[in-house]
């Protein structure tokens, strides 16, 4: 059987935990700060667990990191 192919897109953005769920850095932190609110810039520091329903496309897209 050939191998599966990993997004590499994918690889560069979302680490796995060791109970598997997909953890990903703060959407929405480019660019912009001036106009967010502090509330929003200090709550978005380091990285985030994504929700059940975000954890089942991007394992799709990681099919040996599980």
């Amino acid at each position: 059987m050939p191998k599966m192919k990993t997004k590499a897109a994918a690889k560069k953005r979302f680490r796995f935990t060791a109970n598997g769920h997909v953890k990903a850095g703060a959407a929405g932190k480019r660019h912009g700060m001036i106009k967010r609110s502090n509330d929003f810039i200090r709550d978005s520091r380091g990285t985030m667990l994504l929700s059940k329903a975000d954890e089942k496309i991007v394992k799709v897209y990681m099919p040996y990191n599980r």
